[in-house]
């Protein structure tokens, strides 16, 4: 580099001592017609030579060849040297440019100051002509030409000022035009449209159905093309109260039991109080398009409208689309959170007014004074963005937000990018790092260090940018703008700075940050708003996993109307759990748990909440004898069966509607056939020729009562006695004397016509005295008595409900848990509800088809289970590990209710001073406060 410096002032040579090809030669490779190297003149030529101010030294060998023009050739370069001259030219090239731009920018910030001074300097002259105005003369008096011009001039001020401002709060909201069919116009070729989805079970799924689930909203989001922009809007707002309470009110009947329906109403109140019912949360995707008019846009909005409720059913999620008065109501609570006026509008109002949607849905003001939050109403409210700085997410903080107790809105505004156009870009980044590794290679040369050497940011950010390629390109990802909005608001300033603090801590716990929107509240409020168009120029790239991290899926909400039953509250949000099981495809039920848990509890509480509100008429069979002090609180009817007891039941009753085809015979016939194998069978049950012999004289004893059915001709359990001893084979006279001690002997209970009246809306069947002989013959008994009782009210039109308690106890033996599973396939058909109720898992898992039992029951209330049969359950029923902990070591009332495909954990904290609870409670303590009530138990009866 010096010696290229140096030649920059040799002397002018003669064309004799030119070289055609420019180099410099060693003295070895001198050819003819060239000079030869002389020592003593290169010397003398040294000496003579004066030298220049600010030349280096030049050496006697270099200045005789400099003088004679013969160049010698230079050394070869290495590969390295050379690559390092590349780089260093690129670099050279690059700072040229570099200068180039700071030079425009200066001359650009130099023009800005120039108009600044000049503007400083027009105003100056005007405050002085202004004060020259005041000191003026009073007798100078303007001409009339110059009012006017003053007069313009002023207006056209004013007019400059209006221009581009809202002046009203309906100029404010920023869209053209509502639709009846819920398309709006927001903007001049912009149309969109809203759908309203409901949530799944996503926190509480096994992480399979997670992946599964992120894996369908993946493909969900890439269903959207650069066309089409969308917002997901997650709003939590307090609503009227009224609504729940129309759900929960009971009403007099004015009867006797008034004071325990209203007991009951005053529970489920304070229930409701406790927990946040008051706060709603919806969730709805908006979705727009641009197109010249409505006609283009309505066919394109209806085709992705159905492919978007078509995505939803994948997840099993329930949505439907908004029509236009649904639309305006959502932007009517926005807007006036603190009115108590419920949203009231009609588009046949609209003509016959005048009014258009705006009025009806606009606040009484807005003010965006301060630039950190805004008023709109007697509503205070702040508009951030959340600042994506982690490098992961997880899925649980947009649930995390969603579960705060307070109004908020968050949306998510998505705009896929042109997938060429996303790899473009990434490639251009990926290009642009190269180019500064580059650099630092040649600084890394020019100081004389490794040129392996550079920051390790780059080498993060180019490896991030390739896998990023790589995603885009090869792995079904799409690149997405996206800008996370939040709108906090509240009754005033203080309690606003709470709730916005509270969101900024989610966001910092996740490595977030919450990030006010700075004199651009107005455009985050509208941008707020579920038209579908974004007003922040704020926007995050990220790909399609990234965005999918935002699932909007967080836990179900299980609030019915109609004849919906209490069941606790939810352990996650602690809202109420209201449901009514006669609108599951099988209402068939059962309630599982611990002794102490609370299941007795539970499926009183049940029977309570039916007996006040429905109609049904309700069974029990009572093996432990306590249901009777509810049962008698509501005039319910009990009937003792025990060996001493005056109360007799028939295992032979029958009517003509026992099945639903023609021969009533062939049920009635499995029940005596599992009747019998409790009698007599043994470890292996009835043999197939005894069968045979019972069927044959099921059908001789049933004949004259078929042919004349009064109830003086009902058969007994002696009837078929001597029908099986007149019989000729063996194993007739064998099963006659397994039945004898059941017809003459000690346990002939059941072999009386029924004396008891059964139209009673509350039975209990209290079999606590029959003995553990007769306590399985007797629960068989009882429940072909409900089966006649449910055929009899299908006529009627007229639900049965019947609880078991014990239940396992019907499954030991192979033939009766037979017909107890083919009662219960069939109750449903005929209007029946049974609820079994066990603390014995495994028995109910016995055989494959004993397990038909679950699979024919959609409602499921699980408590504390015992460790064994946690697993079991979980295998059976697909049970994750994170719901699991619900009923691990939990405390009473506390646990899983499996309601159709939806799992909610609850808990039940039922007052304990309440008349009802001392009904309900089979505590001993409990007890003693019910004798001091005076309520009777079933030993003082």
């Amino acid at each position: 580099m010096e010696k290229l410096r140096n030649d920059k002032n040799l002397p002018e040579q003669t064309e004799e001592f030119s070289h055609p090809d420019d180099w410099w030669l060693d003295e070895e490779d001198s050819a003819d017609g060239l000079p030869v190297f002389d020592p003593d003149e290169a010397e003398n030529y040294a000496k003579d030579r004066q030298r220049l101010t600010g030349v280096p030294m030049v050496t006697g060998y270099e200045a005789l060849e400099r003088h004679r023009g013969v160049r010698r050739p230079r050394r070869k370069l290495s590969r390295r040297e050379k690559r390092a001259w590349k780089k260093a030219q690129k670099y050279e090239l690059k700072l040229h440019k570099a200068h180039e731009k700071e030079e425009k920018k200066l001359a650009k910030q130099a023009a800005k100051q120039a108009a600044r001074e000049e503007k400083a300097a027009q105003k100056q002259a005007k405050k002085e002509e202004k004060h020259k105005k005041k000191t003026k003369p009073p007798g100078s008096v303007k001409s009339s030409e110059e009012k006017g011009a003053t007069k313009k001039i002023s207006s056209t001020n004013k007019d400059n000022r209006n221009k581009g401002k809202n002046i009203t709060a309906q100029q404010s909201i920023p869209y053209r035009e509502m639709g009846k069919d819920g398309i709006c116009r927001v903007e001049d070729g912009y149309y969109s449209k809203t759908i309203r989805f409901y949530d799944i079970n996503y926190q509480l799924a096994q992480n399979e159905d997670k992946n599964a689930i992120f894996e369908n909203w993946c493909d969900f989001l890439n269903y959207f093309d650069s066309t089409i922009h969308f917002q997901l809007s997650f709003i939590n707002h307090h609503s009227n109260m009224m609504e729940y309470e129309d759900v929960i009110r009971i009403k007099k009947q004015n009867d006797s039991f008034d004071n325990l329906r209203m007991e009951f109403a005053q529970m489920l109140r304070n229930q409701l109080a406790k927990g946040n019912n008051g706060l709603v949360r919806t969730k709805y995707i908006t979705f727009g398009i641009e197109a010249d008019n409505i006609r283009e846009a309505k066919p394109k909005l209806e085709r992705i409208e159905t492919d978007i409720l078509n995505n939803f059913k994948v997840f099993g999620v329930s949505a439907y689309p908004l029509n236009g008065v649904e639309r305006l109501q959502i932007m009517y609570e926005t807007f006036n959170q603190n009115v108590k006026v419920p949203f009231r509008f009609s588009y046949d109002d609209m003509l016959r007014t005048g009014l258009n949607t705006k009025d009806y849905i606009a606040p009484s003001s807005f003010l965006f004074k301060n630039g950190k939050d805004f008023q709109m109403g007697d509503t205070i409210g702040a508009v951030s963005y959340l600042q994506i700085l982690a490098p992961e997410l997880t899925d649980k903080m947009l649930a995390e937000f969603l579960e705060m107790d307070c109004n908020l809105l968050v949306n998510l505004h998505i705009q896929s990018i042109d997938q060429m156009k996303a790899i473009k870009l990434v490639k251009s980044k990926v290009t642009d790092i190269n180019r500064m590794k580059i650099e630092e290679q040649k600084k890394a040369v020019r100081s004389g260090y490794d040129m392996d050497i550079i920051p390790s940011d780059l080498n993060t950010y180019g490896g991030e940018a390739k896998r990023l390629l790589e995603d885009l390109q090869s792995r079904n990802e799409r690149m997405f703008l996206v800008t996370v909005v939040f709108l906090n608001t509240a009754k005033n300033k203080q309690e606003l700075e709470n709730v916005v603090f509270q969101t900024a801590g989610i966001a910092q716990k996740y490595n977030c940050a919450l990030k006010r929107l700075d004199y651009q509240q107005e455009q985050g409020l509208m941008s707020s708003l579920p038209l579908g168009r974004n007003w922040i120029p704020i926007k995050r790239a990220l790909t399609t996993t990234s965005t999918a991290i935002f699932v909007p899926f967080t836990t179900q909400e299980l609030f019915m109307g109609g004849e919906s039953i209490y069941y606790g509250l939810n352990a996650l949000s602690n809202n109420l759990i209201m449901a009514d099981r006669k609108r599951l495809k099988n209402p068939n039920g059962l309630i599982l748990g611990t002794p102490g848990s609370g299941k007795s509890f539970a499926a009183k509480r049940e029977i309570t909440n039916v007996f006040i509100v429905t109609k049904d008429d309700i069974i029990i069979c009572d093996p432990e004898g306590e249901y009777f002090p509810l049962v008698r609180a509501f005039n319910g009817q009990v009937i003792r069966i025990s060996p001493t007891s005056h109360d007799y039941i028939n295992p032979m009753d029958i009517n003509i509607n026992y099945a639903d085809d023609d021969d009533p015979l062939s049920l009635k016939s499995d029940f005596i056939l599992s009747l019998c194998e409790l009698v007599v069978g043994g470890k292996n049950g009835l043999e197939p020729v005894e069968k045979t012999i019972i069927d044959r004289c099921v059908r001789l004893v049933y004949q004259d009562y078929l042919a004349d059915p009064v109830p003086e001709k009902m058969p007994i359990l002696e009837d078929l006695y001597n029908l099986l001893r007149k019989q000729e084979e063996a194993e007739s006279q064998r099963l006659a004397t397994a039945l004898e001690i059941y017809v003459n002997g000690s346990l002939k209970v059941f072999n009386h016509r029924t004396n008891v009246e059964l139209n009673n809306r509350l039975v209990c069947f209290d079999i606590k005295d029959l003995g553990k002989q007769l306590k399985k013959l007797g629960m068989l008994i009882v429940q072909d008595q409900v089966w006649n009782r449910v055929t009899v009210n299908r006529s009627a039109h007229k639900s049965t409900r019947y609880y078991i308690d014990e239940f396992h106890l019907l499954l030991k033996e192979e033939q009766t848990a037979a017909y107890s599973v083919e009662i219960w396939k069939r109750f449903r058909k005929w209007g029946g509800i049974p609820t079994g109720i066990t603390q014995n898992v495994k028995d109910l898992l016995a055989s494959r088809e004993i397990e038909n039992i679950f699979e024919n029951s959609d409602f499921i209330l699980m408590l504390n289970q015992a460790s064994g049969d946690r697993q079991i359950l979980a295998k059976q029923l697909n049970i994750s590990t994170h719901q699991l902990s619900y009923v691990t070591n939990s405390g009473e009332g506390e646990g899983l209710i499996f309601y159709g495909n939806t799992i909610i954990p609850f808990k039940d904290r039922f007052d304990n001073t309440l008349m009802l609870y001392a009904l309900m409670s089979s505590k001993p303590e409990d007890v003693e406060k019910r004798e001091k009530l005076g309520i009777k138990g079933r030993d003082d009866s």
